[in-house]
């Protein structure tokens, strides 16, 4: 039994529409449109071809004309590709004393511990936290502070992108004696890029003041000297 002849089947590159002898349209041609034609309903179907590939139009009394150019407009226009907000995360702490070698010097808070990361990590040093995708971030932290001097001195804290200050991002903690102990807690909103890091900075007027963290007890879990938390879910106005 001989296989069934594919009727629209477009003719080779090689056959011209346009016969040069005749000026008329080449049989190969002829047949593959008129096939197209009954295939379609013989011009006694009210969809055409350019409907049905790119949708109906949006009314049904619209001229010839008017629905000719709605059509051409679809075809011009981008196609709309929705995009997924892409939701980025860290949380991370760390279980050592920090401590200040020098008064007056800034060093960079340090981490090694991550409790959870998608899109936010940690790199080299510790200190600094890589986000992945451009957005606006909310940081958060919290710093255990404590001191081993009788008299009150000061803590300052403060915010580093990508090796440079943030200008008015500072705070200060005075502490009051010996074993004064006390929690800095406070966040940020930063823009960032992605291949952007940031770092928690800070310093002391007295090497006796530090970052503390203690054991676990019977009644309570253990406390990191530092805990730190950042998310994208801002989502202001900047890339998802």
């Amino acid at each position: 039994m001989a296989e069934p002849v594919n009727i629209t089947k477009i003719p080779a590159s090689r056959v011209g529409v346009i016969d040069q002898r005749t000026g008329l349209m080449t049989r190969d041609w002829y047949r593959f449109f008129f096939n197209l034609f009954t295939l379609t309903g013989g011009g006694n179907n009210p969809v055409t071809l350019d409907e049905v590939q790119l949708g109906p139009p949006t009314d049904n009394n619209l001229s010839e004309h008017q629905v000719m150019q709605e059509l051409q407009g679809l075809n011009l226009a981008p196609a709309h590709t929705p995009q997924l907000p892409r939701h980025r995360y860290g949380s991370f702490y760390d279980t050592t004393d920090q401590t200040a070698a020098l008064v007056n010097t800034a060093y960079a808070m340090t981490f090694n511990t991550t409790d959870l990361s998608l899109g936010v990590t940690l790199g080299t040093p510790t200190s600094r936290v890589y986000v992945d995708t451009a957005n606006i971030y909310n940081i958060q932290f919290s710093a255990q502070i404590d001191t081993t001097i009788a008299t009150d001195h000061l803590l300052w804290i403060w915010l580093r992108k990508n090796g440079t200050d943030v200008p008015d991002s500072a705070g200060q903690v005075r502490t009051k004696g010996n074993n004064f102990a006390t929690i800095a807690a406070w966040n940020y909103l930063l823009s960032m890029n992605a291949g952007d890091y940031f770092e928690l900075m800070w310093a002391v007027d007295d090497t006796g003041v530090y970052l503390n963290s203690s054991a676990a007890s019977a009644f309570h879990p253990a406390i990191p000297s530092v805990i730190l938390t950042v998310t994208n879910n801002i989502n202001a106005g900047g890339p998802y």
